[in-house]
């Protein structure tokens, strides 16, 4: 049975809509004068923001607010910012009430704010303990040693199987006592369609592994479960001039790697690249790495994951003694009748939300959009994009969310089609609060400050020595241009503050400090007049934000 949601109601402090300041003239965007969304409804006079069927501020927090506009209103003018726009709410949590909205209904261009959303929707609709299977099977009849048929590897969405994971499969093929199988090995990934990437997604990330293909039947190389990818190691030579040993993993035979690059003298600068051109997996190496340097890895998408998958499949057949007849073949459905030999079942998508979120893994979220899709009453077995947005679309509208003031058109956010004002944000983390997945769901949002990888994620070098360390839990957001941060912070006395921040159109290389100054402003709020936290120039993540911390492989 679905869980009853409630019908937040959200007022707004008296006054505000006609005492906000813009940054462009109020019709180009603003509130005023514009019918409000259902739901939302203006403050009666002499409530102070509370209104009635939702809490009353609590004795001795009336004056929280008190400076609150006027403190965001100041950090909003960092000059970064100029010719930019900002989309900012923030809200009680438990009750909903607005605290104060800046151009609130703005849509503005999310980034990886759009994981709010997919993940939410994948917790409410699969369900916290869903598992994805990877299945081998059968028509095939086996006599002593050969199965007389073909194998198929069917893949069911997993985004974290690894090499490992195959092996294991391929050795339960094994000790049925198969030595020889006289068909082919059949990859199925027909779960989900034909599509490999997101809508108007970068053409210059196509070999960026976090842009990689969407495939049902993928294999990662590492822990961080980068499904549809592989590591590429490069050793220097042991003298200035030698050529690098290059090392793909997982699958080596399925790329092909020319290795232009050069030992450099020791202590020169590390400057190699890998690049693989559109339509084929032919990984460039050029560049230099210097004399006695430690093995550098990067990371490049491969093209056609079904292949690779079924690569590190087959591999791991031969090791364990089990010889194909026939080649590889894609892209075909299991017969209904095969029967089953092998089977793997993902971790349960609660803990797959820790890498995904505290990461910020665009796989991931495309992996449960096509599976929503798959899953829906409306639309089964249709692992599509657009199957997938509708049934999001539909979770968004139970939650109160005015879908009408949207657009998404992926679950990653990578596509700079995504469009959401911060108000829509903020009613679902509002909203969301009293689902029974939601301390999972809260629990994978990166916290400021922490310092484990999969506790902090994006955040953990953010907003350290300040009241919002280990306090704020949020997602974060980054693309050339745009910046976002939504999530919840507690202020000092202790009351839960639902925030969105959603920052766009700006030239500078990074923002983060913008955001950061306003959660820290929330985090210190609640004794007296609130003041503005000043944002530091430079502070709030390393170097540029043109892409996310962690998709560069780097300390955030």
């Amino acid at each position: 049975m679905a869980r009853p949601v409630r019908a937040w109601i959200w007022p707004v402090v008296l006054g505000l809509a006609a005492t906000l300041t813009w940054s462009a003239p109020a019709t180009a965007g603003a509130d005023a004068g514009a019918p409000r969304p259902a739901g939302l409804k203006e403050t009666p006079a002499g409530l102070n923001g509370a209104h009635a069927g939702l809490k009353e501020v609590p004795a001795g927090l009336q004056e929280a607010p008190a400076g609150l506009k006027e403190a965001i209103d100041e950090i909003l003018t960092d000059p970064r910012l100029a010719g930019g726009a900002a989309s900012v709410v923030v809200a009680d949590a438990a009750g909903g009430e607005v605290l104060h909205e800046h151009r609130p209904a703005d849509r503005l261009l999310p980034a990886s704010n759009t994981k709010l959303i997919t993940s939410a929707a994948a917790m409410e609709l699969l369900g916290p303990g869903y598992r994805f299977r990877t299945d081998v099977l059968t028509e095939g009849r086996q006599t002593g040693q050969v199965l007389d048929g073909d194998l198929y590897l069917r893949g069911g969405g997993d985004p974290t199987m690894l090499a490992k994971d195959y092996d294991a499969l391929a050795k339960k093929i094994a000790d049925t006592g198969v030595r020889q199988i006289t068909g082919r090995l059949v990859a199925d990934d027909t779960r989900f369609d034909a599509e490999r990437l997101g809508r108007s997604w970068a053409a210059d990330d196509e070999s960026a592994y976090y842009a990689a293909q969407i495939s049902p039947l993928s294999v990662a190389p590492d822990t961080d479960y980068d499904a549809g990818s592989l590591i590429v190691e490069t050793r220097p030579g042991a003298a200035a001039g030698d050529r690098p040993t290059v090392t793909p993993v997982p699958g080596a035979g399925y790329v092909r790697v020319d290795n232009r690059a050069t030992t450099a003298p020791r202590g020169a600068p590390t400057t190699l690249s890998v690049q693989r051109r559109h339509g084929g997996n032919t990984l460039t190496v050029t560049g230099a790495v210097p004399v006695g340097a430690a093995p550098v890895r990067q990371w490049i998408s491969v093209w056609e994951p079904t292949g690779h998958a079924a690569a590190v499949f087959a591999d791991a057949l031969k090791r364990h003694g089990v010889h194909l007849a026939g080649p590889t073949r894609l892209g075909v459905p299991t017969p209904p009748g095969a029967r089953p030999l092998a089977a793997h079942r993902s971790m349960p998508l609660k803990k797959l939300l820790v890498p995904f979120m505290k990461l910020s893994n665009n796989i991931h979220a495309e992996v449960l959009t096509k599976t929503l899709g798959y899953e829906a009453p409306a639309s089964p077995g249709r692992g599509t994009w657009s199957a997938g947005l509708t049934a999001i679309r539909g979770f968004l509208e139970k939650e109160g969310v005015d879908t009408a003031t949207l657009r998404q058109v992926d679950g990653s956010g990578l596509s700079r089609l995504n469009a959401l004002p911060a108000r829509q944000l903020t009613r679902l983390l509002v909203s969301v609060r009293d689902a029974d997945w939601y301390p999972d769901w809260h629990a994978s949002l990166p916290v400021a400050c922490a310092p484990d990888r999969m506790v902090g994620g994006t955040l953990r070098t953010r907003m350290c020595d300040t009241p919002a360390a280990r306090n704020a839990h949020a997602k974060t957001g980054s693309l050339t241009g745009a910046s976002a941060l939504s999530g919840y912070v507690k202020d000092a006395r202790g009351r839960e503050l639902a925030f969105s921040i959603v920052l766009g159109g700006y030239l500078a290389p990074s923002v983060k400090s913008v955001e950061d100054a306003i959660v820290v402003t929330l985090a210190s709020s609640g004794r007296g007049r609130v003041a503005a936290v000043r944002p530091q120039a430079g502070a709030g993540g390393k170097g540029a934000a043109d892409l996310e911390c962690s998709w560069r492989k780097a300390p955030c």
